[in-house]
């Protein structure tokens, strides 16, 4: 008996998902991104601040299991969320960067309080250097 088509692309999209997210962190990560990627962020957001604010209420707020991305779509940067094994190429977005906010991401260390999570991921191991090398391919 084969897999259902879902259960393959579910599989397929975790996997990827998941390894994309192991790139988009690195130890001593986080802070400021520079160059392109920030002056993206700039022109998209309008500040780095901003930008962080609604990345975090974006990952905050999503209910259940899930994905918070910073992702190119159209020439523009966007906060983008997806449910379970969904991804931004398959809404035809470039994936830059993201965050796992399944629970069994942050569970042991953070409990429920999912937003000092985002905010250690933000100020400690966000790999900006992938999210620009991300942005250099798309462009």
């Amino acid at each position: 008996m084969s897999a259902p088509a879902g259960g393959l692309f579910n599989n397929a999209a975790q996997d990827w998902n998941h390894t994309f997210y192991w790139s988009s962190m690195k130890p001593s990560g986080g802070g400021e991104p520079a160059g392109d990627l920030m002056e993206a962020i700039e022109r998209d957001f309008s500040s780095f601040k901003k930008f962080k604010e609604e990345l975090t209420a974006s990952a905050t707020t999503l209910f259940g299991s899930g994905w918070t991305w910073l992702a190119l779509d159209g020439g523009k940067l966007k906060i983008v969320q997806t449910k379970d094994a969904d991804l931004p190429m398959k809404h035809k977005q470039f994936a830059l960067l993201t965050i796992d906010v399944w629970e069994h991401a942050y569970y042991i260390d953070y409990r429920n309080a999912r937003p000092k999570y985002i905010e250690a991921f933000l100020g400690h191991l966000a790999n900006w250097d992938f999210a620009a090398a991300n942005l250099a391919k798309a462009m």
